[in-house]
């Protein structure tokens, strides 16, 4: 039996999001453990700059493509190039994801004392930011699933979907994010199960509380870089009392990537500092 990650050497591995704090941590660690990683973002300028920054830190080619995971056409030409210079995609990680201040309630309550500014509860969210960050956190799975998923059949492929703690337990104002990301785990344990006759095996990560651009926002104060009090509540709330680093998300990755997971499919792991198992008391 391996019993070790060396089968995800030379792995062809597409991320989307890669550019963003956890993509980037997930995808260099790959580089360096020798897999081909292709980076995908929708921006051509900073897709280039992510792949040159792992290049020169490794010393490997890296590949940048230009796609927008909402956009299936701009994902089958992206497919179309990584097959020419890297072969056959193995691996797909969903990791395209985030929030959005336009889809976010200022106050975490509707009560008696502010029925008069209910434009700052759920009665005020705007459609288009509710729609965008669904569509970008469960679309964006959707659609890179539909074209990338077609190589890995009887391949042993894998497909990774980047979760969230929100999809077990939603945190007050942000119900887009939350709604999305319950609706990628269930949409994991259902691919999980249409593909499993063919190799393909579906599972996802749901990472705790990181400092990311998405949230940061929320969890700190632009000016004093204090935590706000809902980063506070979150820290109490965290038995290990601290947010996750990017690379302690890389160990989960790796186990579900390689052969030691090969009887695993339909899981959404958490990485959260026990978060989800606390009760608050």
């Amino acid at each position: 039996m391996n019993i070790s990650f060396d089968d995800i050497k030379d792995k062809v591995i597409v991320v989307t999001g890669a550019c963003g704090i956890i993509g980037s941590v997930l995808s260099e660690a790959l580089v360096k453990h020798g897999a081909k990683v292709a980076i995908l973002d929708y921006k051509k300028g900073r897709c280039e700059d992510c792949a040159r920054d792992k290049y020169a830190k490794e010393g490997k080619p890296v590949l940048c493509v230009v796609a927008n995971v909402l956009d299936k056409e701009s994902l089958i030409e992206a497919k179309k190039t990584i097959n020419e210079k890297f072969g056959k995609v193995d691996v797909l990680i969903n990791g395209a994801g985030g929030n959005s201040p336009k889809a976010t309630t200022q106050d975490e309550f509707v009560t008696n004392e502010n029925l008069n500014s209910l434009e700052k509860t759920f009665f005020g969210l705007e459609l288009d930011g509710f729609r965008n960050v669904f569509d970008l956190n469960f679309l964006g799975t959707v659609l890179p699933t539909m074209v990338f998923a077609e190589d890995m059949i009887n391949r042993n492929g894998v497909i990774i979907n980047i979760s969230s703690m929100n999809a077990f337990r939603p945190l007050t104002k942000i119900p887009a994010y939350s709604a999305a990301k319950s609706a990628v785990n269930n949409l994991t344990e259902w691919l999980a199960v249409h593909f499993a006759k063919v190799g393909i095996r579906v599972n996802a990560i749901a990472p705790g509380f990181f400092l990311t651009n998405q949230n940061r926002f929320l969890l700190t104060d632009e000016k004093t870089g204090e935590l706000t009090k809902r980063g506070n509540q979150i820290i109490s709330n965290t038995p290990m009392g601290r947010f996750g680093e990017p690379d302690e998300l890389v160990g989960t990755l790796f186990y579900l990537i390689s052969d030691l997971s090969k009887f695993v499919t339909g899981v959404v792991i958490p990485v959260d500092g026990g978060f989800n198992a606390y009760s608050g008391v």
